[in-house]
């Protein structure tokens, strides 16, 4: 299972994503709008990558309440 890291690009109307592995290839992209729609299509999309972190700029500002949403614990494969 590969690990990645989902970085986040809030703004007020949507918010951009980039999907890195641990080399810090680009694995995919999107841009969501940032209401209850575009935010449930930036989830399915980001369970193609069951083991995630997200990153989220801004997480005390424009990007909190998507730091919020997205902070729900993830179980992690024990290595």
């Amino acid at each position: 299972m590969e690990h990645v890291i989902i970085g986040v690009d809030p703004h007020k109307l949507s918010a951009t994503i980039e999907v890195v592995d641990q080399h810090e290839k680009m694995l995919g992209s999107g841009r969501f709008t940032t209401d209850q729609t575009g935010y449930k299509a930036m989830r399915a999309y980001a369970k193609s990558w069951p083991d995630r972190v997200w990153a989220i700029e801004g997480a005390n500002g424009v990007g909190r309440p998507l730091a919020q949403r997205c902070s729900r614990p993830v179980a992690r494969p024990k290595t």
